[in-house]
């Protein structure tokens, strides 16, 4: 072999050796720029965490409150629709107690000889 070939050969190979280099240093610089802006997703993640948080325990606790006002409005119905109950009974007694207190007047005003056409004078 000639000394132009022995020198174009070294020549190719240390070319080949600084591309090959050179490739393998980006690849450290790329990953480290990846590692670089990973920690810094995870740094920005870990402050909004807190806030993620806050806001979760906040939208438990209004569900929460909104279920015991729930039970609360039911429990309301419930007792408006007893009370409706007991006020229907009651009218029905009232109705009945006025009723028969009407023909009690009647019946005075019957017995009455002072009363003229069954109604008393006033």
């Amino acid at each position: 072999m000639s000394t132009t070939s022995v020198i174009v050969i070294i020549v190719v190979a240390v070319v080949v050796v600084a591309l090959v280099a050179g490739a393998l240093l980006l690849m450290r610089k790329r990953r480290a720029h990846q590692r670089v802006e990973a920690e810094g997703i995870r740094a920005r993640a870990t402050e909004q965490e807190f806030e993620v948080g806050q806001r979760e325990a906040r939208a438990d606790e209004i569900a929460a409150r909104s279920r015991a006002a729930k039970g609360e409005a039911d429990a309301k119905a419930a007792q408006a629709d007893q009370l409706a109950q007991q006020a229907h009974v009651h009218r029905g007694d009232a109705a009945d107690s006025r009723a028969d207190l009407d023909k009690e007047w009647e019946r005075a005003d019957k017995v009455d000889p002072d009363t003229k056409s069954g109604h008393a004078s006033e």
